[in-house]
Order: structure tokens, then sequence, then C-alpha cells
């Protein structure tokens, strides 16, 4: 088998990236369960050693086993989010399982524990430095976290909580996909098109032309055409229907419904910690975060929302009021949300996405993005075509650094596709470590950005640019990590940690010295007028109360969710439940019919349960360190070198309160991201 299936082979590619046109579906699985026996393997002699549990055969030796395994199942996954198919979700149900039994076999193994756990007690015994003693602890934690003090009955029903839950978790996401790829919104009739900018309608005549509908126009939930659908078109009754539909995705009680796997993800969740000790889920996650407990998080929301709610309602109002003068008769409703605030926006800044569009073509913003990583951190992204994609969209690039040594491979991966799913994200194909050699990374974003028309190239809203740098900024703590140990490297960090590097980046498409980089007019190559940087600067804050209203109304339910305890765990319905969960957030009139919870992959999906708080939580780090950017220069040298030293290369190897306080000199406070989101 081993010399059919490349997954079994040792990736002798450039980089050692996987040959990604040599490996099939049928590969994954055979591959995959034969590593696992290998990896098991290893444990086992691991386990067996007749010299006494030390350091580096007990511990280091754990970390860096199943490599190959790992290498193996992150190209599956990885394809599996970005490339899927119906074969390949079937072959993900029947692997996750799989994985997760393995798992549990090695965190609950009693004599791998017991040698874990003899070196922790006996740590002063081995020289270990900061890095090694956070590799220890977090090994120690990870045993009884996953159930290795559980007696053997316990052993077994936590196991067979972790198996569900995998499979409940990637059902949940299949649905949601499923939902996203079924929904088209076909328009036969021109002046149903009134308001839309010309981009938006070609691309709608292109889509519909390649799904057969020769001269119409087709719109999808996917956001490049839903977004621009939803802030233009002048259809109210067609807002109302794309808005109906994005917002029941999972929600209709079919087959492709989520409440059964809400309810059953939330309730074994619960299960599984209540094994170990704890009273809720969200007692579980936050014990190993900056916020450390429910409590914290809670007030942390709260305080914020008391804050934000007075602007906020002040913001919808203007809308309102705003929309009655326009000619609306009736009350304003969550359809008509983003149609009339951005019609005021352009109104009192004179600046909305079309008329940014024509400056921000993808090329030259990734261009743009490489310019800012070579002058703060000295990164060179070099093009080669030499290196396997798994997708013609994909493009390859080796980075470089200033001495000419190579620090990783990078993918970007931008459009829109049926088997992709929504939403923008940074992943990894291989985590930096050292063993001898320093191995490096290759790391991926995957978004799902405005693609070209006929004509016109990939033209991008000023949001999507941001997201850009977002989901770049989570690649640079990945291609910079300079880690010892995997399961400490690059991201590898607090959960509430992990957007630090990733919004910090955000801040630098609002300033002119970066802007001016890569920001050109893609038909006369024109920079970008001043006038209009500054447009951008006067309207950030627009709606700023309406949108913290929003990502905390997330933040609030996703608590909820998992902060139940044994008494409260029977939900009779998901959509009351999530209303009370965000109802002191709420700004319009209740809608019937829709449900966010059965969408949210985030928290039922992704690694957010608990933690959605998270991207408020980095808020208030990213403001407080990026004024230390604006203080002394947004490309200051030094400024880049200390956060490169101190936070995007050091990764998990301590706690990250201390690696900031290392950077900034002190905690962070929340008055940077007042004053910045005009909250004060």
């Amino acid at each position: 088998m081993s010399e059919m299936n490349p997954l079994l082979l040792p990736f002798e590619g450039p980089f050692e990236v996987a040959p990604f046109s040599k490996i099939k579906l049928v590969h994954y699985k055979p591959a995959i369960e034969q590593l696992i026996q290998e990896s098991l393997l290893e444990i086992d002699a691991l386990v067996n050693n007749p010299e006494p549990a030390t350091f580096e055969n007990t511990v280091v030796a754990l970390d860096r086993s199943g490599k190959q395994l790992n290498q193996a199942a992150e190209v599956f996954f990885n394809l599996n989010s970005a490339e899927t198919s119906d074969e390949m979700q079937t072959i993900a149900a029947e692997l996750s399982p799989i994985l997760t039994d393995y798992g549990n076999q090695i965190m609950q193994n009693e004599g791998l524990f017991a040698r874990v756990k003899f070196v922790y007690e006996h740590a002063g015994q081995f020289s270990l430095d900061k890095e090694d003693k956070m590799l220890l602890e977090k090994s120690y934690k990870g045993f009884i976290r996953s159930g290795a003090n559980l007696n053997t009955d316990e052993k077994k029903k936590y196991s067979e909580i972790s198996k569900e839950l995998a499979q409940l978790q990637l059902k949940f996401g299949e649905n949601v996909l499923a939902e996203t790829n079924s929904y088209e919104l076909i328009i036969d009739d021109e002046k149903d098109l009134a308001g839309l900018p010309e981009g938006a309608i070609d691309a709608a005549a292109l889509a519909a032309e390649e799904k057969g509908y020769k001269g119409k126009w087709l719109f999808t939930l996917q956001a490049p055409s839903y977004l621009p659908f939803m802030e233009y078109a002048d259809s109210s009754e067609l807002r109302q229907k794309m808005f109906m539909a994005y917002m029941s995705k999972a929600f209709k009680g079919d087959a492709l419904d989520n409440q059964e796997n809400v309810k059953k993800i939330v309730k074994l969740r619960h299960d599984k910690v209540k094994l170990l000790g704890y009273d809720s889920y969200a007692d579980y996650v936050l014990e190993e975060r900056m916020a450390e407990s429910a409590d914290k998080v809670i007030s942390f929301l709260n305080d914020l929302l008391e804050k934000a709610l007075p602007k906020a309602k002040q913001e919808v109002e203007e809308v309102k009021a705003y929309a009655k003068k326009l000619g609306l008769e009736g009350e304003l409703n969550r359809w008509d949300w983003a149609y009339y605030s951005q019609k005021l926006k352009n109104e009192k800044f004179q600046i909305n996405d079309e008329m940014l569009r024509p400056y921000f073509k993808l090329d030259q913003a990734v261009q743009g993005i490489f310019d800012v990583a070579k002058k703060l951190y000295g990164l060179t992204f070099k093009r080669n075509e030499s290196i396997p994609v798994y997708h013609k969209d994909v493009k390859a690039y080796e980075v470089i650094d200033e001495k000419g040594k190579h620090i990783a491979v990078f993918f970007e991966d931008y459009f829109p596709r049926p088997g992709k799913r929504g939403g923008a994200w940074m992943t990894s194909y291989k985590s930096q470590y050292k063993d001898g050699q320093d191995h490096r990374p290759i790391v991926s974003i995957v978004c799902n950005f405005t693609p070209a028309t006929e004509k016109k190239p990939s033209l991008l809203t000023f949001n999507e640019v941001e997201t850009l740098f977002h989901e770049f900024g989570h690649a640079l703590h990945g291609m910079l990590a300079d880690s010892k140990y995997e399961s400490l490297s690059g991201t590898s960090v607090y959960w509430d940690f992990v957007e630090l590097p990733s919004q910090i980046l955000e801040n630098w498409v609002q300033e002119k010295e970066c802007l001016d980089l890569f920001a050109k007019h893609y038909e006369t190559g024109e920079a970008i007028p001043e006038e209009y940087i500054q447009k951008i600067k006067d309207s950030s804050n627009f709606n700023e109360g309406y949108q913290t209203m929003r990502q905390l109304s997330f933040a609030l339910m996703d608590m909820a969710w998992h902060s139940l305890t044994s008494d409260e765990l029977t939900i009779d319905s998901v959509a009351d439940f999530e209303r009370k969960a965000m109802s002191r957030t709420e700004l319009f009139d209740r809608v019937n019919g829709i449900c966010m919870s059965t969408q949210f992959s985030h928290i039922f999906q992704g690694g957010y349960a608990a933690g959605y708080y998270s991207y408020k939580w980095a808020e208030v780090l990213d403001a407080d360190a990026f004024s230390v950017f604006k203080e002394k220069g947004i490309f200051n040298k030094e400024v880049a070198t200390s956060f490169k030293e101190n936070i995007l290369s050091r990764g998990g190897s301590e706690h990250p309160m201390e690696l900031y306080k290392r950077f900034r000199g002190h905690e962070p406070t929340v008055d940077a991201l007042l004053e910045r989101s005009g909250l004060r």
C-alpha cells in the first residue's frame, strides 16, 4: 500500500509540501488507519522504555510522536473545509470517530500518564527553561483535562461522548454548507436589479450563465453576492427574501435542520466536562484562557454592553429617521438596515464601497500585505509554481527573510466555490518546531472574496481588504514561529490571545502610509486620493455602537449555551433560548423564522465555544498594542522587532500576559479601544 499511497510516503516535493495531485480520496482512510497503528506503536515504545521517565524521553518524545499521522490528518481536514465533496464528507464522518478514539487512547493511557506525572512531580530534577516548563505543564494538564484520572467506566463514557461530538460537529458544518450552496435567487426582470452596482450585476449575470440561466441574474448566500444585495438592492421585498434565506440556514425543520444538533452538542459538551468535575463547559474552557472564568467574561461583556448600548440606540434612531425622510413607510426592518445605513453613511461622509473598490484590486492588495510584511519584519514573498497546490485558484509562495533564509511556505485561496465553507480563516499544513534542525511551517489563508467578472478584475470592498489583513496577521503568527515544540508553536496559544496578531494588522489599512503602498486605481494607476483616506478614517466609527452590540449578542449567546449546568440542559426551543440570551442587545423587533445558533459554525463546529468573546477581548489588546506603533511610527523597525520577538515568534511558549507585558511594558487597558471606537 505504501508504494501506492502518497500519504504513507515522505513528502519529497518542494519544502515537503503535500503532493496534492497524487492524493486521491481512496488514499485517506487506509493511510490514516495505518498511521494510527504506527503512532500507537510509538506510544507503546515510549511507555515501555526501561529507562526512568525524564523530560526528554517522555514529554518531548510524546510531543514529537505521530508526526506523519498529524500531517495526513491536516491535509484531509484542511481540504474538507476548502475543497470538499459529498464523498469527502462521507470519509470525514468515518475518520472523525476513529481519530477521536485514537486521541482518547493516548490521553487515557495509564502507563503514559504515569510517566508524564512522574516528570511533572519531579520537575526540579530536570534543567528546564520556560518553554520546557510550559510544555510539561500543558502536557500534564492535557491528560487531566482529557480524562486520565477517570475510572474505567468513566473513561469509556468520555470516549463515547467524544466520538459522538466529533460526528455531530461535522454534520453541523455540512448542513450549513449545503444550505448555503443550495439557495438561489434568480432574477429575470431587469427592474428588480435597481440600486445594485454594476459589479454586483455583472457577477450575478456570470453566476447565472455558469448555472445555465443565460440572460438572467443569480444571487446566492455567499458573502460577495449576499452583502452587496442587502446594501444596494432597492427592492425591500427581495431584500427580505434574501435576509430570511440567510438567517434561516439549517432552521427549516428539514433534513438539513441543525436544531437537534445544537441541543445534542451542548448537552454532550456539558456531560463530557461534568465527568471531569466541572459545573459547565464554559468553566472547563475558560480555565485555560486569559479571561480565566465565566464571571470575568460576563463582566467584560456587560461592561462593553453598558458603554455601547446608548450609542447603538442612537444610531438606530438616526437610521430610522433617515429612512422615513427617504420615504420608508412603516417600521425599519432588519432587512432594511444595511440598505438605509449604507445610504446614510454615503450622505454623511460621501463614501461607499463602490467608490473605493477601484482602488482595491485584489492582486494589488495582496502585494500590499507583502510590502507591509517586508517593512515590518523583513519578509519577501516569492511566487513558486513548482510548489504543489490543491486547486487552480490557489497560489503558493516561498517566504524568505532578510538574510535569505527560508521562513515558510504561504498559500492563498481567495474565491468562493461550492466545495468551500463560508467565511475566512488561516490554517496550517505543517507547524514549525525544532529537533536539531528548524522545521519551517506551511500556512494558508482561505477567504471568500469578490471574484473577477468578464469586465473587471477582482475588486475588493474595504471590509474585504480588512479581512485580508486580518487573516494575514494570523498567517504571520504561524510563519514567524520560533519554538522548540510543535504543540507550543505559532498560533497554538490561548484562544483569547490568538486574535491579537490578526486584529492588530487591520489597523494598518486605515493609515495613509500603508494605503499608499497598494491602493491605486486598477485602470489609471492613480493613488487613492487623500480625501478618500480621510473619509475612511472619519467614517470608521459609523454605527460602531450597532456593530459592537452585534458582536456582544453573539458572545452572550455563546456564553449562555455553554454556561448551562446540569439542571438547565432541557431546551425546548433553540430560537427562544437564543432570543433570551441576546435580548439585552436587541435593537429591532422580533423576526420569526430566523435563528443564528443553527448556522453559528464558530461555536458549534469550530473552536470558539465559550470563546467568541475573544474577538472583543483581543480588540482591547490590539488597540492598546497599536497605540505604540501610532506613537512611534506604523513601520517603526524597533517596535516591529519587539512585537515579532515577544508576540509573533513566541507562540504559546509562555503565558500570553507575560508576553504582552514584555512587549507593552504593562497590562492592556480598555482606554485605547474606547477612544478608537468612539465609545468613551
